[in-house]
């Protein structure tokens, strides 16, 4: 269990946020996710915040790339500059020691889901040739979405046609209970839970899931509509945290909390959580 922390004032500080939560799991920015550039890391700094991860044993470290990343972009000098920044993301995970690196797919802006899924892939693979994630033990996790605008990646098929296309073991899947939800998967009663995680299993396979995002939702079923609420207090309600935690096929994968409010709402969000299992 965790939460997305702060790197506001260094790195050290979503440690210490980690610690006050309890965390085992965080996820966090290796940059202000809203600007293009950002300062090297240097080597005694991915040093010490490696070191520190240890000593606060948090067993997984997840970081989500910058929101300014589309490698679906139809505009060719766009999407090469989205995947030379992703290609750096990459190269930042791995000097953090990072388990995942997270991304929303893209966005189709127009050309058709079906094109944008080819773009994409074929940006994953040029940033995957510049910074191999293996060379790091680092997993791509593409999430899934709510669809919201023009985004792709709310269908499990295509998350699944985007991996086939690649054809690179470094890739896995990271769920966010809010985005399948907004999508059009329901998980609120044991049925509809068990029917999505068959689904999942059917074309993705759960192999291949690697983590959590655990949102409620602020939008209602099928919304298309990506807005993150506390835990138990948006349309998704609490039977289905429920479900998840005590689902032994998912027990060992990382789950992180993304719902607003900042440490205080994550700490009573955890703790709701705890209570479930």
């Amino acid at each position: 269990m965790g939460a997305h922390t702060s790197i506001s004032g260094g790195f050290e500080t979503s440690i210490k946020q980690a610690k006050y939560l309890q965390c085992h799991a965080i996820q966090i920015f290796s940059k202000n996710q809203m600007r293009w550039s950002a300062p090297e890391i240097d080597n005694k700094t991915a040093e010490n915040f490696i070191e520190k991860r240890k000593r606060g044993e948090i067993e997984y470290l997840m970081i989500h790339d910058s929101y300014l990343i589309n490698l679906g972009n139809p505009d060719e000098k766009k999407r090469e500059r989205a995947l030379i920044a992703f290609a750096d993301e990459i190269r930042r995970a791995k000097q953090l020691g990072a388990d995942y690196l997270v991304f929303h797919p893209g966005s189709h802006l127009g050309i058709g889901d079906d094109r944008c899924l080819e773009l994409i892939s074929e940006s994953l693979k040029k940033s995957i040739s510049i910074e191999d994630p293996k060379t790091g033990d680092l997993m791509i996790l593409l999430e899934t979405t709510a669809g919201q605008g023009t985004n792709v990646g709310y269908k499990f098929e295509h998350l699944a046609k985007i991996m086939e296309l690649v054809g690179d073991s470094s890739l896995g899947v990271c769920v966010d209970t809010c985005h399948i939800f907004a999508a059009g998967y329901d998980i609120r009663d044991k049925k509809s839970y068990e029917d999505t995680i068959a689904s999942f299993d059917d074309i993705i396979g759960l192999k291949l899931l690697k983590a959590f995002h655990i949102n409620d939702s602020k939008t209602g079923f099928a919304s298309r509509v990506d807005r993150h609420a506390n835990i138990g207090k948006g349309f998704i309600g609490i039977d289905a945290f429920r479900f998840l935690l005590n689902d032994d096929r998912l027990s060992s994968l990382p789950m992180v909390l993304e719902t607003p409010g900042g440490i205080s709402a994550y700490k009573s969000d955890l703790e709701s959580l705890r209570a479930l299992f």
